[in-house]
């Protein structure tokens, strides 16, 4: 299947052509028409003059005979045929029993049509005979008596060859297809330069699109003229100042809200200190406690943890956000860092893991833990027994699947779950966790040059971290 072209400079192009093509056929069939027409009947007229001429000169009697005239003689009928030839015509004369050719025709040459309508008058009609075109003239002659024409019976058929108009429609069909040629070719030329002018601040814009696109917000176009072109480029440089104006605001105000929590986070790092040491002593305690208090207690030592996991994630959270983050990429043992990972967490008898031994590759230790750990931590809080752990190399690097059991997330949240502070349904505002582990698990990934993706199972959730070979 042919794909016609779709851009804009090709389209403009065609379009011209076309017309062009159109304009040239349409004046090339007129003209060609009316000098066809012209030549035609510029021959028919001649030949006409030409049989009206020699048959007004027609001395010897014809038709009804008066007293003393003899009829006319076979020499008499000749004698009127010459007269009527010429240079390639053909002659036929017929009288009442007696018949003139001259020529290459004949009597059987002659179109029914034609001979019939003789009888009326000088009558033309072109006709193909032996592969040529003739322009046949054929007529009766008639004789006055008194005030009435009478028919004499003395018909003429003059065969006048269009040989030599065929030439000449032959040559200007030639001329008219050389100079339809040449102007589509200059068709084509002005078009390819109109469309090239016309699309130049056209791609000019696209190019300083392209170029804000790619975070360049200072580019703008130098304005030329007055017409509908100039006046979009003026209003595309007012857009991308506005656009600028705008960016750097946000920029701004991101900036600020980003060196806020980190300062926030690190201010609170000190009171929290605090009260991690007294938690820990009431902790220590909370058996001599009374019941009731012992109950707070506990309360206040949750919410101490969360507060502690917040504030670490959101440090976190902050160095990248900063840029400060680096990558220490060492060889490491991938089995070995998961049951590390799991154990050092208390979660070995929980999950199970799926790794060769000597599975390695190269990797932030530090980081690949946070991963391990978000993505464990996001099933078993959230996700159902059994999770399972599973690791493989690949051809461009290593795989890692997180995968549990439960009930899954629901499909409007799936989007969602690597945004900061998402956590899936209501009922989960209240839940353990910061809503930013997943977060974090993903920037890690990406600090790698590797990706983390979720897909739904039946039953749970399976999450699918790739990380590239160094």
């Amino acid at each position: 299947m042919v794909r016609l072209p779709t851009g804009l400079r090709a389209r403009l192009v065609i379009t011209f052509t076309l017309v062009a093509v159109t304009a040239s056929v349409l004046v090339a069939t007129i003209g060609f028409e009316l000098a066809k027409t012209a030549l035609v009947e510029r021959a028919e007229d001649t030949a006409v003059d030409v049989v009206e001429r020699e048959l007004d000169r027609i001395a010897f009697p014809i038709g009804r005979l008066r007293p003393g005239e003899a009829p006319p003689t076979a020499k008499n009928l000749e004698e009127l045929g010459q007269s009527l030839d010429g240079p390639g015509r053909g002659v036929v004369v017929e009288y009442r029993g007696l018949l003139y050719a001259d020529g290459p025709m004949t009597m059987e040459d002659v179109p029914n049509e034609l001979y019939g309508r003789a009888k009326q008058n000088i009558v033309t009609q072109r006709r193909v005979i032996h592969n040529e075109l003739w322009l046949i003239v054929g007529a009766e002659v008639y004789r006055r008596a008194g005030t009435v024409a009478e028919p004499t019976g003395l018909r003429t058929f003059v065969f006048f060859p269009l040989r030599d108009e065929q030439s000449r429609l032959a040559t200007l069909r030639s001329k008219l297809t050389q100079g339809g040629a040449s102007i589509v070719a200059i068709a084509l030329v002005v078009a390819l330069l109109s469309a090239r002018q016309v699309l130049l601040p056209v791609r000019r814009l696209s190019a300083a699109a392209q170029a804000l696109g790619q975070g360049r917000l200072d580019t703008r176009l130098p304005v030329h003229g007055q017409d509908e072109l100039a006046e979009l480029t003026a209003r595309f440089n007012d857009a991308a100042a506005a656009l600028e104006l705008s960016v750097s605001e946000l920029r701004a105000l991101e900036a600020m809200s980003r060196r806020f929590v980190a300062d926030v986070s690190h201010e609170l790092r000190t009171p929290l200190t605090a009260m991690t040491a007294v938690a820990d002593v009431l902790n220590d305690d909370l058996e001599r406690l009374p019941d009731d208090t012992a109950q707070a207690v506990r309360l206040v030592l949750r919410e101490v943890e969360r507060l502690r996991e917040l504030i670490e994630h959101l440090i976190e959270i902050s160095r990248f956000d900063a840029g400060t983050a680096t990558l220490n990429l060492e060889p490491v043992n991938v089995a070995e860092a998961i049951h590390g990972c799991l154990d050092v967490r208390g979660w070995g008898e929980e999950v199970g893991v799926s790794a060769s031994p000597g599975l390695t590759a190269s990797l932030d230790p530090r980081r690949f833990d946070v991963i391990v750990a978000n993505l464990v931590g996001n099933a078993l809080k959230h996700g159902g027994a059994p999770v399972t752990v599973s690791a493989r190399g690949t051809e461009n690097g290593l795989e890692v699947k997180v995968r549990d059991h439960g009930r899954g997330i629901p499909p409007e949240a799936l989007p969602h779950v690597f945004d900061r502070f998402f956590k899936a349904g209501a009922g989960r505002t209240r839940s353990q966790g910061s809503g930013l582990g997943l977060a974090i698990a993903r920037a890690n990934a990406q600090l790698h040059g590797g990706t983390i993706s979720v897909r739904p199972q039946t039953p749970g959730t399976l999450f699918t971290v790739w990380l590239p070979r160094a």
